[in-house]
């Protein structure tokens, strides 16, 4: 399930999404505001229909708003991944990821499915960071070493 709210511009487009997963199976839903954004999360993370929600934010998320998410992915053993800007987040959550894209150091090309993965908050482990390439036709991350200098 994807949630973003009714005046964020940009969506996802399911068949973009096709490498991934079965386009057909992703939800997507609109809300008004971030309030219900997060309650229409709450209730996919806890309901035990959906594997994944991936919420996109616009705003910080509170200690309780954070724990409520964390509770009702338990309860319906899911996982919740917030979208949110630079700089945001909420200390409830159990790690915080930054995603970038690695570019090719020979020609300055961008190679859109090698990312550099930076663990920047783990409250049970320790940090790191991977460079990962999609592998479509496995379906799955591929840890790749970094480019050479």
């Amino acid at each position: 399930m994807w949630i973003r709210e009714n005046w964020e511009t940009s969506q996802i487009n399911p068949a973009g999404f096709a490498d991934f997963a079965d386009p057909s199976r992703l939800i997507r839903c609109i809300t008004q505001n971030q309030t219900e954004t997060l309650a229409v999360a709450e209730e996919a993370l806890r309901s035990g229909a959906v594997s994944l929600v991936i919420m996109q934010l616009s705003q910080p998320v509170g200690l309780t708003e954070g724990r409520r998410l964390q509770l009702a992915a338990r309860d319906g053993d899911a996982t919740g991944l917030a979208i949110i800007p630079e700089g945001m987040g909420s200390n409830a959550v159990e790690t915080r990821w930054r995603c970038t894209p690695v570019f090719d150091p020979e020609t300055g090309a961008e190679d859109s499915t090698l990312q550099r993965w930076e663990l920047i908050k783990n409250k049970s482990g320790t940090l790191g960071v991977w460079h990962v390439r999609w592998d479509t036709a496995a379906r799955r991350l591929v840890m790749v070493s970094p480019a050479g200098k």
